[in-house]
C-alpha cells in the first residue's frame, strides 16, 4: 500500500466564470427592459410679456371650488367627470385649439379635481394650460 502523504492544496476560487455569468445577466436585463413613456399632457405655457396685450377671446378660465365643483368662464358645470368638463371647455374655446386654459383652483381644492381639469383639457385637444395665482399683496389684503 502506498501511504504517501497528500499535499494539502488550498482550494482556488475562480471568479472568471462568475463574472461571465453576471455580464450575460446584465446584458439580458438591459435588452429586455422596456422603457415605457407615461401618458402625459404636453404643456406649452404662455410667456409673460408686459408690453403685449392679452387676447381675451383665447382664454378659457376653469374654476375649481374647494368642494370640487367646476365653472368654465364663470358658468357652472353640471357634473364632475372629465367627459362633461371636456365638453364644456370645448364649447367655451372660441379660438379652437389655440385657446389657453387658465386653471383657477381654490387653495383647498382636492388635487384630483385639478388633475381632472388637465385630463379634460387633453381630451378636448386644448394643449395650452396655465395656472392662476394671486400675488402675496392680494393674499394679505383679504
Amino acid at each position: 500500500m502506498n501511504f504517501r502523504s497528500r499535499q494539502n492544496e488550498e482550494p482556488e476560487i475562480n471568479l472568471i466564470p462568475f463574472i461571465d455569468v453576471l455580464l450575460v445577466v446584465l446584458i439580458f436585463l438591459m435588452l429586455s427592459t422596456t422603457y415605457s413613456k407615461f401618458t402625459e399632457l404636453q404643456l406649452r405655457l404662455p410667456v409673460a410679456d408686459a408690453d403685449a396685450q392679452r387676447d381675451y377671446p383665447r382664454e378659457v378660465v376653469v374654476g375649481v371650488a374647494a368642494d370640487g365643483r367646476y365653472t368654465v368662464n364663470k358658468v357652472p358645470v353640471n357634473g364632475r367627470g372629465p367627459e362633461v368638463l371636456a365638453g364644456a371647455m370645448a364649447e367655451a374655446a372660441k379660438a379652437g385649439k389655440d385657446s389657453v386654459i387658465i386653471v383657477s383652483a381654490d387653495g383647498a381644492a382636492p388635487h384630483q379635481s385639478v388633475i381632472t381639469v388637465l385630463e379634460a383639457a387633453r381630451r378636448s385637444g386644448l394643449n395650452q394650460v396655465t395656472f392662476a395665482a394671486q400675488s402675496s399683496a392680494q393674499a394679505g389684503g383679504r
